[in-house]
């Protein structure tokens, strides 16, 4: 159950500024609020407790009631941003509280990491960390000054690329890593 919410979740984020683009018009403020909310409360209540899950969820919640409360058309803009500043701060908690999160991610496939690998890991997250930061100020950026064209290109294409694209050079990287040790 909790992989299909948070399938949702990766699906209502996909979806989402193509939704505020094309939905402005007909879909209120609150119609946002209540699927985001309804979304974010089943993750909540249906994923296991894990580092960080219960105050992102919190979060997000808290960003849904005011975006309901307010019903205002300018705050589904900052949906982005603060899908960012979650993951931001989800990376940067783990390289100060440890294990970092990519560490975490890669013991899961091989729990017994050597030294080279912990390190490594550590700065990949500090990679994820910088580009979650600048992509939130990005889209912050595009919310205060842009278009909503812009800010929906953005949100909505280019940033999964760049997304993508550091994925990609991050596995190529490791790649070369791993023959080198």
């Amino acid at each position: 159950m909790s992989r299909l919410l948070g399938l949702g979740l990766l699906l209502a984020g996909l979806l989402y500024p193509f939704a505020v683009y094309f939905g402005r018009e007909q879909l209120s403020p609150r119609f946002f609020a209540l699927l985001l909310g309804a979304l974010w409360l089943a993750r909540a209540l249906s994923t296991p407790r894990q580092p960080g899950s219960r105050w992102i969820s919190a979060a997000a919640l808290g960003f849904c009631l005011l975006l309901g409360l307010a019903d205002q058309p300018v705050l589904l803009r900052w949906y982005p941003v603060l899908v960012n500043l979650l993951l931001l701060s989800l990376f940067g908690l783990s390289l100060r509280f440890g294990p970092p999160l990519v560490e975490r991610l890669a013991r899961l496939r091989e729990p017994e990491l050597p030294t080279v690998a912990i390190h490594y890991t550590r700065q990949v997250t500090k990679v994820w960390a910088a580009f979650f930061l600048l992509n939130a100020l990005l889209a912050a950026a595009l919310t205060l000054w842009a278009p909503l064209a812009w800010w929906a290109l953005y949100t909505g294409v280019i940033a999964y690329g760049l997304m993508g694209l550091l994925f990609a050079g991050e596995w190529l990287v490791r790649q070369r890593v791993r023959a080198a040790s």
